[in-house]
C-alpha cells in the first residue's frame, strides 16, 4: 500500500504544477499562434516547449478547445490555427494595456463570487470586455462605477476565474 500512496503523492503533485502553470501556458499559446501561422499541433507543441513549457500533446489539445481556437484558410490555400476575435465590433471599450493596468485595483472573492475593484469610471468597460469574452467560468458580470461582481458558472473555482481573467487582460497576469 505504501508504493500507491506514493504514486499518488506523486501524481498530485505532478496536476498541481500542471495547473499553476495553465494560465501562463495558455497565454504562450495565444501569443505563438499570433505572431505566427501554426499548421499543425506537433508544430505548435515544439514552439511552446522551446519557450520552457512540459505538457503533452494531449493537454494542448484541450488547451486549444478551452480557446476556442480554429484552423483557417490562408490565402495560399494552407491552413493555420486562428483564435477567435470579437475586436471587429465598434463597441468594444478600450481596453488597451495601459487603461486595463491604470484602472485595475484588485480581485477579491466572497459568498462563491469574485468582485474586481477599479477606480472610478473603469467597471462598466472592463465588465463588457469579460462579458464579450464568452468565458465558460462566468455567467455574468454586474458593474457598478468602480466595482465589478463576477458570478460564476456552478462548480467554476476562485482559480478558474482568476485564469479566465488572465487570459482577457494579460497585462495583469501578476496582480490578480
Amino acid at each position: 500500500m505504501k508504493n500507491a500512496n506514493n504514486v499518488y503523492f506523486y501524481n498530485r503533485i505532478a496536476y498541481l504544477y500542471i495547473m499553476r502553470n495553465k494560465p501562463n501556458r495558455l497565454l504562450a499559446i495565444t501569443q505563438v499562434i499570433g505572431s505566427q501561422s501554426i499548421s499543425s499541433q506537433g508544430q505548435l507543441l515544439k514552439l511552446i516547449t522551446e519557450r520552457g513549457f512540459s505538457f503533452t500533446q494531449a493537454t494542448l489539445s484541450r488547451d486549444l478547445k478551452y480557446l476556442k481556437v480554429g484552423k483557417v484558410v490562408n490565402s495560399d490555400g494552407s491552413y493555420s490555427y486562428k483564435i477567435p476575435s470579437d475586436k471587429s465590433n465598434s463597441k468594444i471599450p478600450d481596453t488597451s494595456p495601459s487603461f486595463v493596468s491604470n484602472g485595475f485595483i484588485g480581485l477579491l472573492f466572497a459568498q462563491n463570487l469574485a468582485i474586481i475593484k477599479t477606480v472610478p469610471a473603469y467597471a462598466s468597460s472592463l465588465a463588457m470586455t469579460i462579458d464579450m469574452a464568452e468565458a465558460y467560468e462566468i455567467a455574468g458580470t454586474l458593474a457598478g462605477d468602480d466595482t465589478i461582481l463576477i458570478i460564476p458558472r456552478d462548480g467554476i473555482s476562485e482559480n478558474d476565474i482568476r485564469n479566465r481573467l488572465i487570459l482577457i487582460f494579460p497585462e495583469l497576469n501578476d496582480r490578480i
